[in-house]
């Protein structure tokens, strides 16, 4: 009688054990039945070689009088760009040593006729490295809208009083 009975149990918990991976199997996704074979893929067009993207168009800048308000340029001057270029646009903000190359002195009348306008803003709104100068200066025209880029050249140029 004990036999049986231990027996009884085995088969029980063989068919719980079988009932609960049928139940996993089909609450994944799956069936119950034997694996299929694999879908059919779609074959692969041959590579071709292809041309190389062609070079981005040069940006549009603003033309005509670019120069804004020089006070409203000097408190975005400050608050932007004076960490690396000074508060008096020397190039020696606080973190200007760490720099290489050191930041722009625009402080500087000799340098800063050798800039128009235009280039100026080029350098603000999309770095130093779209114009062919330092990558270390960072584009800001993300943060800096027109008229606050037009401050700002305003506020250079009464810096090296140009």
């Amino acid at each position: 009688m004990e036999r049986s009975h231990v027996c009884a149990r085995g088969v029980r918990g063989a068919g719980l054990a079988a009932l609960l991976l049928v139940g996993a199997v089909v609450a994944c996704g799956g069936e119950a039945s034997a694996p299929s074979a694999p879908a059919a893929t779609a074959p692969t067009p041959s590579a071709r070689p292809s041309e190389p993207p062609s070079p981005a168009p040069p940006p549009t800048l603003p033309t005509g009088n670019l120069r804004g308000n020089p006070e409203l340029g000097g408190r975005l001057y400050a608050m932007y760009c004076a960490t690396c270029h000074g508060p008096e646009g020397r190039g020696d903000g606080p973190i200007a040593q760490t720099l290489v190359p050191r930041p722009a002195d625009h402080g500087s009348a000799e340098y800063m006729r050798t800039l128009s306008d235009e280039e100026i803003y080029l350098v603000i709104e999309k770095g130093g490295a779209a114009a062919g100068k330092s990558p270390m200066m960072a584009p800001w025209g993300g943060i800096l809208n027109d008229s606050d880029i037009r401050d700002v050249i305003a506020h250079l140029r009464s810096l090296s009083g140009t």
